[in-house]
């Protein structure tokens, strides 16, 4: 008995910490912006690795293959990752 309390304890800890991993991860849009150093609304190869991700994984989240990570492809990517669906994409902001 004291051992089902006890696992079942630990599940309801190992939810929770995932839940709040997951509320603190910043949006795509963010990571986006935080790793765009020449500021042109993506990042590209050179840029992904400067942010110490890995060279091989540029390729599965640039899905339209442009040399470029949109947010959009970031956020379906990510989605993927967690196995659930891509958020519907956020309306685009004007360009001036």
């Amino acid at each position: 008995m004291r051992r089902t309390i006890f696992a079942a304890a630990l599940a309801s800890i190992a939810a929770l910490a995932a839940g709040a991993a997951l509320a603190q991860m910043p949006a795509p849009a963010e990571i986006i912006k935080a790793w765009d150093k020449n500021a042109d609304g993506a990042v590209d190869k050179d840029e992904w690795v400067a942010a110490g991700r890995p060279e091989a994984r540029f390729a599965m989240v640039d899905a339209d293959k442009d040399g470029k990570i949109s947010a959009d492809e970031l956020a379906t990517a990510m989605a993927r990752m967690r196995g659930g669906s891509a958020p519907p994409a956020p309306p685009a902001e004007p360009k001036t």
